[in-house]
């Protein structure tokens, strides 16, 4: 594996901006990045949590009165938060509505910086910027009731993949890496939502799969599979890699274009057999390459001790962290950017 490929940041960090991220990953990661994120900073810093402010200001939706508050749990019974969830006012025609999802402006404002910074040598001509988006049901799980979900992830897709093209316009594709997050759509897969449709696994692969061809060849494109971090911890804890391994197998079967990359988690603890045994039975799509998060923080030897026995099941996989460093403490920053350093430099 070339250097450049060795290591992969999920996307968010606790930095204040985009700059101080640049700055920070080109000092200290370059050499192992084939493509740098921009930190998710400020509103973003919560992933989608600013969307639901969005979705309460949104003339079309209003609070849900006949659903109790959708309780936010996490795998050891905590409950992380309660929000109201939103539907459609009545009489408004979902085909009508359009969100500003305000990830095209996040994006172009970055990439502005990104582009200066390129410009002065501080950051490689190689490097791609990364832009990390949500899918529809990252917000329509939490934040929307289930009557009304099903038109409202139409009516999101529609709105993100018009923020998508914005993006794709004015970017160049040869500078560009587009990452959808997937999230809600592990949990589903592991029942944490139960009132999930009993067509989910259909949806989400064809959601994902439209989701996909709609980044131009060209623009380099992967996807990361997550269990959530709204603590800094998963919200399911899995027994084993075979759901991320089925929905690795499921997005590749219904996307038409390359598949550039592809990030599981692995918690800190599965330094055992059992956990990446399903990733021996993965069909690896051609050109697709696989990042095992599994660098934690403080924990090198934990790092070694997870790539040897992943090695036993799976070959030619990158590094990263399990979920981004947004929500972590500020104060790991460091320690995880060394953890990368090292992990890359061993592999």
């Amino acid at each position: 594996m070339d250097d450049a490929g060795r290591l992969h940041l999920i996307g968010s960090i606790p930095l204040d901006n985009s700059e101080q991220v640049f700055r920070r990953l080109a000092g200290e990661l370059e050499p192992f990045l084939s493509r740098m994120p921009d930190g998710e900073t400020g509103e973003r810093s919560r992933w989608v949590y600013f969307q639901r402010q969005m979705l309460l200001d949104h003339p079309a939706m209003e609070i849900d009165p006949t659903v109790p508050p959708y309780k936010f749990i996490q795998w050891d019974g905590k409950v992380v938060r309660e929000v109201e969830q939103v539907r459609f006012r009545p009489g408004i025609d979902p085909a009508t509505v359009v969100f500003e999802t305000g990830y095209d402006k996040a994006a172009l404002a970055s990439w502005e910086t990104f582009r200066r910074l390129r410009s002065a040598g501080a950051i490689p001509h190689r490097m791609r910027f990364q832009v990390c988006l949500p899918t529809p049901q990252a917000s329509g799980y939490l934040y929307v009731s289930g009557p009304a979900r099903e038109l409202y992830f139409g009516v999101y897709e529609r709105s993100l993949t018009a923020a998508l093209a914005n993006i794709v316009k004015a970017i160049p594709a040869g500078d560009l890496s587009i990452q959808w997050d997937v999230c809600q759509e592990v949990l589903a897969f592991e029942n944490y939502f139960k009132d999930r449709p009993a067509h989910y696994k259909r949806q989400i692969f064809e959601m994902l799969g439209r989701l996909g061809d709609a980044v131009p060849d060209g623009v380099e494109m992967g996807y990361h599979l997550c269990y959530g971090s709204p603590r800094d911890e998963h919200l399911v804890q899995p027994r084993d890699a075979a759901i991320l391994v089925e929905m690795m197998d499921g997005i590749a079967a219904a996307t038409k274009r390359r598949i550039d990359f592809l990030h599981v988690p692995v918690p800190k603890d599965r330094t055992d057999e059992a956990y990446y045994a399903p990733l021996k039975g993965w069909k690896r799509p051609e050109g697709t390459r696989l990042y095992l998060g599994l660098l934690h923080y403080d924990d090198e030897a934990g790092d070694r001790a997870r790539v040897a026995v992943a090695r036993r099941f799976a070959d030619d996989f990158g590094l990263s962290a399990e979920c981004g460093w947004g929500r972590t403490d500020p104060g790991r920053l460091p320690g995880l950017l060394k953890s990368h350093r090292v992990a890359a430099e061993a592999l």
